[in-house]
């Protein structure tokens, strides 16, 4: 007998000995694997049934890399509008922040009568200069062998010489990219320079403040100069209000919408909280024998939510109007369904010898929820509550943005205009910390009241 069929033997006979253990150990292995199978077939089938491949097709990487650049940078403006015959240079997205002829960036030079007539030669990055002279852009860099020139003025943008691939033709508007941070636009009507810089534009102080530009160490002297800037406060006062009352960075009202949503989220998880804890004693079976009452308040828990927290911000808008009483509410109301359950499963799952100890020495109801029910749950009671907490800063954000008011609808004030992408990202920024801070605090807390250590 050859090894091979002697082997081909000894596993016939062990599967037949043991066939009882081999199949569950097969089952055992399959299962996983066809888990896995069922996965990818339904990734494949999401795959093409939310049509990503067309979705691929059409998005615009560009548009993403100038939104990105737009959070983390900002640009001027060299403007020049045939038709209102006006020049100006000036920081984008800000009202104020306009540049005096007299007092114009070293990288635009006008010559001539005034920016509009005369002939205004702006300097780029990578090499590039355009010039504006009459109603025609030129464009002159190391890639052009021939000057490229675009004439506004008509109905239609015409041009010349040589065509990079960097130049988007179309006679309704001619947009040129050299560089990442240097984009031209030629319309009929206008002649319109951006060139980015990295940072966050006039982020301490307006355009317009005599503080512009300082450095620390130059605001640290001045705190404690005896010269006061005003004559009615000192000068730490007015560089402090300097900053706060930023009008293109509105630090004051950001910080004062922050505070407005933490309170919403605050209020509304401490009323959920408070106002979950005796219906959930109602909602349990070993405290309440009464079925009738039991069914009634827990369909009440799955109502109030099973209806999503932006369906009630909407109601209670209708119902109190705009403001932070709505974000509350819609949060109490919600989380009042949410805390009301899981209190109701923990004290379903008490020790009633405690109780029972208690009942056996004549105590009240009242008395034996107390010291016999309460200290067992406290610290479901404080965890959940805690993480509802930190969950409903989020939520309060979102609900904000709807009319209740808070960071959110900041946020939405700046995504509306299409141009402040980094106040959008500042935003955005804060609200992570305070999230972060949220977290921080509440697991202090939790150590603190509950005595259970944390990783």
């Amino acid at each position: 007998m050859s090894a091979i069929t002697a082997g081909a033997d000894e596993v016939g006979r062990l599967n037949a000995a043991y066939a009882d253990v081999l199949g569950v150990h097969r089952r055992q292995f399959l299962w996983p694997v066809g888990l896995l199978v069922l996965v990818v077939v339904y990734l494949a089938y999401a795959f093409f049934a939310f049509n990503v491949p067309d979705l691929i097709a059409k998005s615009r990487l560009d548009r993403g890399i100038l939104l990105g650049l737009d959070s983390v940078a900002y640009k001027v403006h060299v403007e020049k509008n045939l038709r209102r015959d006006r020049f100006e240079v000036a920081v984008e997205g800000e009202r104020t922040a306009t540049y005096a002829e007299d007092a114009l960036p070293d990288w635009v030079t006008v010559t001539g009568p005034n920016g509009y007539e005369g002939r205004v030669d702006i300097e780029m990055s990578g090499g590039y200069r355009f010039t504006i002279e009459g109603e025609s852009l030129t464009i002159t860099g190391p890639d052009l062998s021939t000057p490229f020139v675009a004439t506004a003025g008509g109905r239609e943008v015409v041009w010349t010489g040589d065509v990079p691939t960097w130049v988007d033709l179309d006679p309704r508007k001619v947009e040129a990219r050299p560089t990442l941070f240097d984009r031209v636009q030629v319309t009929s009507g206008r002649i319109l320079v951006f060139r980015y810089f990295w940072g966050w534009e006039d982020f301490w102080y307006d355009f317009r403040s005599p503080l512009n530009g300082l450095s620390s160490g130059d605001l640290w002297a001045l705190a404690w100069s005896d010269d006061r800037i005003d004559p009615d406060m000192s000068n730490a006062a007015f560089i402090f209000s300097e900053f706060w009352g930023n009008e293109g960075w509105q630090h004051g009202d950001v910080f004062k919408a922050l505070l407005e949503t933490v309170i919403m989220a605050f209020l509304g998880t401490v009323v959920a909280a408070f106002v979950g804890l005796p219906l959930a004693f109602l909602a349990a079976a070993n405290f309440n024998p009464e079925p009738v009452s039991r069914f009634l308040i827990r369909r009440f828990f799955d109502f109030v939510r099973g209806v999503d927290m932006l369906i009630w911000s909407l109601i209670f808008i209708r119902a109190f109007g705009l403001g932070p009483l709505t974000g509350v509410m819609a949060i109490a109301v919600t989380d009042t369904g949410t805390l009301g359950k899981l209190f109701s499963e923990a004290i379903e799952n008490v020790d009633n010898k405690q109780v029972e100890g208690m009942q056996s020495t004549g105590a009240s109801a009242l008395t034996r929820y107390r010291f016999g029910v309460i200290p067992q749950i406290l610290p479901v009671f404080i965890s959940q509550s805690l993480y509802y907490l930190e969950s409903n800063t989020r939520s309060a954000t979102v609900i904000g943005a709807l009319g209740a008011g808070g960071i959110g609808l900041k946020l939405v004030e700046t995504l509306r205009t299409g141009k402040d992408w980094e106040n959008t990202l500042y935003i955005i920024i804060l609200t992570l910390l305070v999230v972060i801070a949220m977290d921080i605090t509440s697991g202090w807390l939790r150590r603190k009241l509950t005595g259970v250590a944390r990783d």
